[in-house]
This record gives structure tokens, C-alpha cells and sequence, in this order.
């Protein structure tokens, strides 16, 4: 396996940045998700590295060796695409072997080496079969195979579990978890569902309109996003945010929105030079972080919106004052009673707080 750089790789179309100038250090045996909305820009970026678009700018380097301008088929990777790409009048053990057979591998080494991969992944009983006839989930494995039957330095994934069904998404998600371990494959992974990101990765790239925004474990992200898109992106439901009107006072630093009570807090450089801004304050909310509760206290009043019974949890959406829309997840089998006006609590340790371009002020937590 190898490591991957790319170094302020950009693509333009005419006036047009798709990609601007990002910097991404892929460690040898990482997995890293690129992870974004549509249009965000991650799959040109993967198309770059396996050299199926070659970049306006900067430069990429696999195994420390510059393919900046190289050909897909001479930089040694694995690709498992979105729509698995599997050729209809072949059999699956063909499908697994022709990368083999394109580089002049022997059949019965070929057929050895496409069974052997295809023990591992569970399909070596339908080498026989055509990929109309095997189910989604089986043609996922088989496009897989066909990326590992060839020793790569490194794997490329296109959404390629976005076609199977939600329970076997989950089945096929762990399983490529446990597989991408066990052999220690350097892997780039695309996708625009955080709970695959956030389960797959040893890092996540979140990435918006071109850049990438923030690159850090999946956890890191989840506890301390760097922007407010971040925030509001991963998490399902995602991170509660009320813009809220900093005031300096003697006991603190008060924060004051429709709905929104918080006791003074200790100020810090980052949030007085906000302050000294004129800024208005974002505050950031876990729904996890909520618990339904009265009486005085960091607390979020509203009324009630949505009350969600899920099994394990409740998702209850409150709306406050100024319209803003906030929800808690709150856990136990019984589903939640409320009926019109409610309140959050919070501590505020676990509050994130973001400034006016939507970063987040750094020393609070």
C-alpha cells in the first residue's frame, strides 16, 4: 500500500473552479472519506487521483511518486465505482479476473486468483452466474473483487453502496470496514452519507463548494466542527444552531437570542475579538446534549413542534420565539410527552460557539 498527496490540486472548466487549490495528505493505510453535498466537488477529486481527470493545477503523488500526468492504468490503484461497471455477458469469475487478463496473467492463474478473492468475499458459489443474475448486494462484492484481485497501492471508492438497500448497506458497510482493516488498504472513499463516513473512516475530508473545509478524525468532526456548514452537515439530526446577540457584562459575556437563556460566560481571546467585531454569535447544540427539563439554568424555550417516537429515542423539535427550529434527541423506549410549551437544558460545556463568517471561536471547549 502506499501513501497519497495532492499538493493545491485545482480543476477549472473555463472560468470556472470546480476544484480550487486543496492540499490532502493520505497516510499509508488510511481510509479517508471524502464527504460532501452534491456538486461539492469530491468525485472530480477522486476522478483526479485515479488519473481519469487530469488536474488544471498542482500536483498528485502516489507511493511518493509524482502520476500527476500519468495514465489510470500506470498508477497501480483499485477502483470500485458507484454503478459497480460489471460487464453483462461475462461471468462473475471473468468480471474478477479481467484486470488480470489485461495484463497478460495466465488463465488458470487468473481463475485461481479471482477464486481466492471471491472466498474471501463470500461469492465464490456464483463465479458461474451472469450479474443480472445475482442480487445488488452480491454485484457490490463482485465489482469489489475485481479491485482487489490485482495487489494495488491504493483503493478508490465511488459511492459504492449507495444502490443496495438501507439493511444492506449496513451489512456491506461493516464489511468493507473490517476488510480495509484486516488487509491494511490505503482507501479514498466518496460519499455524501456522514453515517458511511463517520463508520468507514480513519478521517474524514468534509468538503463544500471546492474546498475542504475541515479534515480531522470522524470524532473530531462530530465534537469540534470547524464551520457552522460543518455543524449543520454531519449529524443526524445535525447540530442545533441559534444566532444569538453577544453583550459584555460584568459578570460575563451574555448571549441573548428568541428562546435562547445562557448565564454570563468567561470570556476568552478568540470570542473577545468577535466581541470587539461587532459579531453576531452562532451558538451550537448537540440534540444529544438536550434533556427536557424546567427551572432556571442554560435552557431553550419554545413550543412544541414535532414529537417523534423512534423505538430506542424520541427526536422532539421545538420552535422558538424567532421561528428557529431546534430538536433533542431524547433516549428511552417511552415515547415522549409533551404538550405545547417545553424547555431544553444544556450544559454549557457542551456548546459550540461559532462567529460571524461561520468558524468556530477556539478556547471554549
Amino acid at each position: 500500500m502506499a501513501s497519497i498527496q495532492l499538493d493545491k490540486i485545482g480543476k477549472s472548466y473555463g472560468a470556472i473552479d470546480t476544484i480550487r487549490e486543496i492540499d490532502l495528505a493520505i497516510g499509508d493505510g488510511e481510509f479517508v472519506c471524502l464527504l460532501g453535498p452534491s456538486g461539492c466537488g469530491k468525485t472530480t477529486t477522486l476522478r483526479m487521483i485515479a488519473g481519469l481527470e487530469q488536474p488544471t493545477r498542482g500536483g498528485i503523488r502516489i507511493g511518493g511518486r509524482d502520476v500527476t500526468h500519468a495514465q489510470p492504468k500506470d498508477r497501480n490503484i483499485g477502483m470500485v465505482f458507484q454503478d459497480y461497471a460489471l460487464y453483462p455477458h461475462m461471468t462473475i469469475a471473468d468480471n474478477i479476473a479481467y484486470p488480470l487478463k489485461v495484463r497478460g496473467v495466465a488463465a488458470d492463474a487468473r481463475r485461481a486468483q479471482a477464486r481466492e478473492v471471491a472466498d474471501v468475499l463470500h461469492i465464490a458459489d456464483l463465479l458461474d452466474r451472469l450479474p443480472a443474475q445475482i442480487s445488488g448486494g452480491q454485484q457490490q462484492r463482485t465489482s469489489l473483487a475485481r479491485a482487489l484481485v490485482h495487489p494495488a497501492d491504493a483503493f478508490l471508492f465511488d459511492e459504492p453502496l449507495s444502490n443496495l438497500d438501507a439493511r444492506m448497506r449496513v451489512e456491506a458497510r461493516a464489511f468493507l470496514y473490517h476488510l480495509q482493516r484486516s488487509r491494511g488498504m490505503t482507501a479514498v472513499y466518496v460519499t455524501h452519507d456522514q453515517a458511511e463516513a463517520m463508520a468507514l473512516s480513519t478521517r474524514i475530508a468534509v468538503m463544500c463548494a471546492g474546498d475542504i473545509v475541515q479534515y480531522a478524525p470522524p470524532l473530531e468532526i462530530y465534537r469540534r466542527p470547524a464551520t457552522t456548514f460543518v455543524a449543520g452537515f454531519v449529524g443526524d439530526p445535525p447540530m442545533n444552531l441559534i444566532a444569538a446577540q453577544a453583550t459584555r457584562t460584568q459578570a460575563g459575556i451574555a448571549l441573548r437570542a428568541g428562546g435562547l437563556e445562557m448565564a454570563p460566560i468567561a470570556s476568552w481571546p478568540a470570542l473577545d475579538l468577535a466581541l470587539e467585531r461587532g459579531d453576531r454569535i452562532t451558538v451550537g447544540v448537540r440534540p444529544e446534549h438536550l434533556r427536557i427539563a424546567a427551572g432556571d439554568g442554560n435552557r431553550l424555550r419554545g413550543k412544541l413542534f414535532a414529537n417523534e417516537a423512534m423505538g430506542p429515542e424520541s427526536l422532539v423539535t421545538l420552535c422558538l420565539d424567532d421561528g428557529v427550529r431546534i430538536t433533542a434527541r431524547v433516549f428511552g423506549d417511552a415515547p415522549v410527552r409533551i404538550d405545547g410549551d417545553a424547555v431544553f437544558a444544556f450544559d454549557a460545556a457542551r456548546v459550540t460557539l461559532f462567529d460571524a463568517q461561520g468558524n468556530r471561536i477556539d478556547g471554549q471547549n
